[in-house]
């Protein structure tokens, strides 16, 4: 049995606002955070820094926008206007996920063989180094947003 409380209907209307203001809010306090979390990473990769493509394809994409082709997974992503995108990798780096994870030696039919190449963490870090802070920034907005819409 559904009850009516006395102004709920006030509130719903007051939450729908602050659903709607909220994409616009979070947007510097998901920028800052994905560009911390690069920082970090284009840090952490200095260790593996042959030529510095590398370090130089770590990108921020911003909510609504496209990640570079190649990153992440080899293809290419449209951030959410709630999303912030770090990701390693593009047509001049294409060996970001063989840094982070490392290799196996792999032998080949003619005989010859790849050496095998230790992980370099340096994606994955960088996230946890920066994920508590973000998220803590995040839930600030939230709550204060709440918080103005509840008065």
């Amino acid at each position: 049995m559904a009850r009516y409380v006395e102004g709920s209907e006030a509130l719903a209307k007051k939450l729908r606002a602050v659903k709607d203001k909220l994409p616009e809010a979070l947007r510097p306090v998901l920028i800052k955070g994905g560009a911390e979390i690069a920082a970090d990473a284009r840090t952490l990769a200095e260790a593996s820094r042959r030529t510095g493509a590398l370090i130089e394809s770590v990108h921020v994409t911003g909510p609504g926008q496209t990640t570079p082709a190649f990153s992440g997974d080899g293809g290419q992503r449209t951030a959410t206007e709630w999303q912030v995108l770090v990701t390693a990798g593009d047509a001049d780096a294409r060996h970001a996920h063989l840094v982070e994870g490392g290799t196996e030696k792999r032998h080949h039919k003619d005989g010859t063989s790849t050496g095998a190449m230790p992980a370099q963490p340096y994606f994955n870090p960088a996230w946890r180094l920066n994920k508590a802070r973000l998220l803590r920034r995040i839930n600030r907005l939230l709550h204060k947003a709440i918080k103005e819409a509840l008065q």
